[in-house]
């Protein structure tokens, strides 16, 4: 929990300092106040939990994580603006304040997960991952040309979500990478008929990226989970690579 709230505090701090190049001083007018920060900041949390469950990740697909703050934002009747105002005040002017409405946040949080467990006392299925291979892949100038391949057997119906931290430096020189994974018959992934997840391009900036893949599986009669963690199109030259893959996960949500 404590360090999806730091999550949470790093994404706030750069919408916060990427709206503008202006060097405004921060003052306390116009800020929202506590009272409502602090449940605004409650239910950020809650929903970034919540988006990073396959099922409910598969049902907003089209919806990204800041357009779904920007709603919690304006149900408490503030807007973009006046959030971003707000948490450069707390950032430039009382940072201690930050770090007591943060401890706020945790303590409803606990109270939220602790009413749940009330309710439910059964004790809830945790998600498995199901990826068979290594946490981490890199690939340097001195790699084969091909990249890794895998093939991961589908053995139950139901919402998928395959997620990996990328980061691909600027002197990497393959050319348009990109997601290859795709669902397929073990028998056939080479040359049969591939059924492809939604392609993500990548960025050639040297920074860590985490991107998630879902999809609904509804018949897993011999079917795998197949491809290259990063797909190109100047084959088979020799790439001069550079990039390196983590935190590889292989979620499954069964359908009820």
């Amino acid at each position: 929990m404590i360090r999806n709230i730091i999550l949470l505090f790093a994404f706030l701090s750069m919408v916060i300092f990427s709206c503008s190049g202006r060097k405004n001083k921060a003052d306390h007018r116009n800020t929202i106040p506590e009272k409502d920060l602090i449940p605004i900041l409650t239910d950020m949390h809650i929903a970034d939990g919540l988006l990073s469950l396959p099922k409910i990740r598969y049902l907003y697909s089209q919806k990204d994580s800041v357009s779904t703050y920007i709603d919690i934002i304006e149900k408490y009747g503030y807007t973009k603006e006046a959030m971003d105002k707000t948490m450069r005040f707390y950032f430039i002017r009382q940072p201690d304040q930050l770090i007591k409405i943060y401890d706020k946040v945790l303590g409803r949080l606990s109270e939220i997960e602790s009413g749940l467990e009330k309710e439910n006392p059964y004790e809830m299925p945790k998600e498995i991952n199901l990826w068979p291979g290594k946490n981490h892949y890199s690939h340097s100038p001195f790699s084969p040309a091909d990249s890794v391949w895998f093939e991961v057997p589908v053995k139950h119906t139901g919402i998928y979500s395959f997620r990996f931290t990328l980061t691909i430096y600027p002197d990497d020189g393959s050319f348009n990478p990109r997601t290859g994974v795709f669902l397929s018959h073990p028998d056939s992934t080479r040359t049969g008929k591939r059924d492809y997840f939604s392609t993500i391009a990548f960025i050639k900036d040297g920074r860590r990226h985490t991107y998630i893949m879902t999809k609904n599986i509804t018949d897993t009669s011999r079917l795998s989970l197949n491809g290259w963690f990063i797909d190109y199109e100047n084959l088979p030259a020799n790439l001069g690579k550079h990039s390196r893959i983590e935190k590889i996960s292989l979620l499954s949500g069964r359908i009820e």
